[in-house]
Parts: C-alpha cells; sequence; structure tokens
C-alpha cells in the first residue's frame, strides 16, 4: 500500500543573520519578554545576536509581514496586539484548515511520517513532564505540520504556516495557558490513533475539536488578563 505521507523534511542546516534575529524577537515575544506594545530595538537586537543593524532591519520588516510586529508613526516596530476577535477569526479559519487537510488523504497514517509523529509525541510527553512549555510549543507545532504537510494538501498546509505564525504571537507560546499541555498532548495522540485506524473523518472532527479548544482556553485566558 502506498505510503500515506511523505518523508518528514530535513531540519535546514543554515540560517542567515536576519532568520537568527527574527528567532530571537519571537523568543523575546513568546516568553513574554517582550509583551504586546513593547517597542523592537534594533540595536538591542543587535548586540544580542552578534550582528549587525542591517539584518535585524530585514527581521523586523519580515516580521511586521507576518503581524508578529506592527509599524507604529513616530515609534518603529512594536509588538502586536491580539483581541479576542482576533482571536475567534484566526482559530476559526485554523480549524477549518487544518480539518480539510486531513480530509484529503483517504489512506491510513503508516510508515516514516507515523515513526516521526510518534517520535514528536513521546518528546512532547517528556516536555510536559518537566514542565517544559517552549519545547512542547516547537513540537506542537511540528505535529501539525507532519499531519497536514503532504502531497496532497501543499497549498493549505502553506495557508496554515502563515495562521501558525499569527497564533502563536497571540498565544505566546503556551505561556498564556500552561495547564493545556496535558490536554492539548492528548487530543493529539487521539487524532493520530484515528489517523491510524484509517478513520480520515474522525480525525477530521478531533482535529476541527482540537482547535476550537485551544481557542476557548486562549480567550478565557485572555480575559483574565484584563
Amino acid at each position: 500500500m502506498t505510503e500515506m505521507f511523505p518523508p518528514p523534511e530535513r531540519p535546514q542546516p543554515f540560517r542567515t543573520k536576519a532568520e537568527l534575529a527574527a528567532e530571537h524577537i519571537k523568543q523575546m515575544i513568546m516568553s513574554g519578554q517582550a509583551p504586546p506594545g513593547t517597542k523592537i530595538l534594533t540595536r538591542v537586537v543587535a548586540q544580542a545576536v552578534g550582528i549587525s543593524d542591517t539584518p535585524v532591519r530585514e527581521a523586523i520588516k519580515q516580521l511586521v509581514s507576518e503581524e508578529w510586529l506592527v509599524e507604529r508613526p513616530h515609534i518603529g516596530a512594536v509588538v502586536a496586539d491580539f483581541t479576542v476577535e482576533n482571536v475567534r477569526e484566526l482559530y476559526g479559519i485554523r480549524a477549518a484548515l487544518a480539518s480539510l487537510a486531513l480530509q484529503l488523504h483517504p489512506a491510513p497514517l503508516s510508515g516514516q511520517r507515523l515513526l516521526a509523529i510518534d517520535e514528536v509525541l513521546a518528546a512532547s510527553a517528556v516536555a510536559i513532564d518537566g514542565g517544559d512549555v517552549a519545547s512542547f510549543a516547537r513540537l506542537n507545532r511540528r505535529f501539525h505540520s507532519l499531519i497536514c504537510d503532504t502531497e496532497q494538501s501543499r497549498l493549505v498546509h502553506r495557508m496554515l504556516v502563515g495562521l501558525w505564525s499569527k497564533t502563536e504571537t497571540a498565544q505566546r507560546g503556551f505561556r498564556l495557558v500552561p495547564w493545556r499541555l496535558p490536554k492539548s498532548h492528548a487530543e493529539h495522540v487521539a487524532i493520530r490513533d484515528a489517523l491510524v485506524e484509517g478513520d480520515i473523518a474522525r480525525a477530521s472532527e478531533l482535529q476541527h475539536a482540537h482547535e476550537t479548544a485551544a481557542m476557548n482556553a486562549l480567550i478565557e485566558a485572555m480575559d483574565g488578563e484584563t
């Protein structure tokens, strides 16, 4: 039987200085070090990463286009803020697209992609036990990419990548909802099991419910901050 998923993508061995700067800024945002409204200072980022100002400016432009940052007149780039309405819209679209990505695959999950997913799930369990929110956030992104990035759903996956970046900005790497980690992991396992059994309709339903639960948790946390 033809394997449902192609082998997982290999990690990129090289990153440009602008990419390193962008990653540093993202980590500042997701860790809570740079909350919404914080001005991103080019020189400070350049010194932290050990590079010149030019690639940092490139990174800032990139992050503005991805909506991690927004340009304020007479101020410069600041960390984007998100409203409950933003979150509802983003997660609603994300749920629909992620469910569609699974619906496009009529074959059971197997082969190298299944092995990669199981490795991610095992590492996620370790991250939960250790209270490692940052690692879980990274593994969460990897899990969803593995189940959505396939030959039949390339376009859907590209759309999801942009949405994941936007919702990561709002969620700040699960920092706002650390109690969601065990529940999120259990939901991942259920989605994985449905795909292995070839119950694509069930997997799609679980995926939609998973996104909705994440949205509701984030909205609850945001309401608690106000």
